[in-house]
């Protein structure tokens, strides 16, 4: 039996470069004296994990391909860290976090810091959180006006005088953009765009939480720095960025 092979040339085909096939399974040292058991690209994802705030699907598809593909291993290497990863999946959102120790160690060090959002910051982030979970567009913008409007009912002991007030919901908007809660646009320098990182940092839980805490105190008239230790009793806490690159 014949077949239509039988006159072919095999010695016609090209040469193939076996050692340039095997190289892109083979790990190649990074530097010399590089032993680690991990492949490149998940040392990568490791890195950018312990030097930015967040990895987003959006911001760098390669990164979150293979944060994806090594998710296990980078766990267990960030909790050797007391780090906890956090990847959100349905919003293509990540990001490593203090673990809550149940002891802590004398000799144990924090990697990572948090701090609390603080009273101002919060009630903007809840109102970001709110509007993300109600918005059906991915890329929602909001102005500094608009901020600002969230808080014309605001009237405290502290804030009668309306610049100091201003000057709250202006620093508030600082810290905001500074974790990248709030992206800067390039057309606008007072419009932002609103991350979807505020919906995997604030539950839908934690929203009610705050938002119920927060009209009892505006409903007795508190003075909202008062509030301050209530509210940063919640885990409204952000990446203080010790440790992190300045462009997330």
């Amino acid at each position: 039996m014949s077949t239509h092979l039988d006159n072919f040339n095999f010695d016609d085909l090209p040469d193939v470069d076996v050692d340039a096939s095997v190289a892109d399974t083979v790990r190649v040292p990074r530097f010399d004296g590089d032993v680690s058991e991990l492949s490149n690209q998940a040392c990568w994802a490791l890195q950018n994990l312990l030097t930015r705030r967040y990895l987003t699907k959006q911001d760098s598809p390669e990164r979150w391909a293979w944060l994806l593909e090594h998710r296990k291993v980078l766990a267990s290497r960030l909790c050797e860290l007391d780090l906890r990863l956090r990847i959100h999946d349905d919003l293509e959102v990540a990001y490593a976090e203090p673990a809550l120790l149940d002891s802590p160690n004398q000799h144990s060090r924090r990697v990572l810091r948090r701090e609390p959002m603080g009273t101002y910051a919060s009630i903007v982030a809840l109102h970001l959180a709110k509007i993300m979970r109600t918005s059906h567009d991915e890329h929602v913008l909001i102005s500094k006006a608009d901020i600002h409007d969230l808080f014309g009912n605001v009237r405290h002991r502290v804030d009668r005088d309306e610049a100091m007030l201003r000057n709250r919901i202006d620093e508030a908007i600082t810290r905001l953009v500074k974790t990248q809660i709030l992206l800067r646009t390039r057309d606008d320098d007072d419009t932002y765009a609103i991350s979807p990182v505020i919906l995997a940092i604030m539950t839908g839980q934690m929203v009610d939480e705050l938002s119920k805490e927060f009209e009892q105190l505006l409903t007795r008239g508190a003075d909202p720095d008062a509030a301050e230790t209530a509210a940063d009793g919640e885990d409204t806490l952000i990446d203080d960025g010790e440790g992190r690159d300045d462009d997330g």
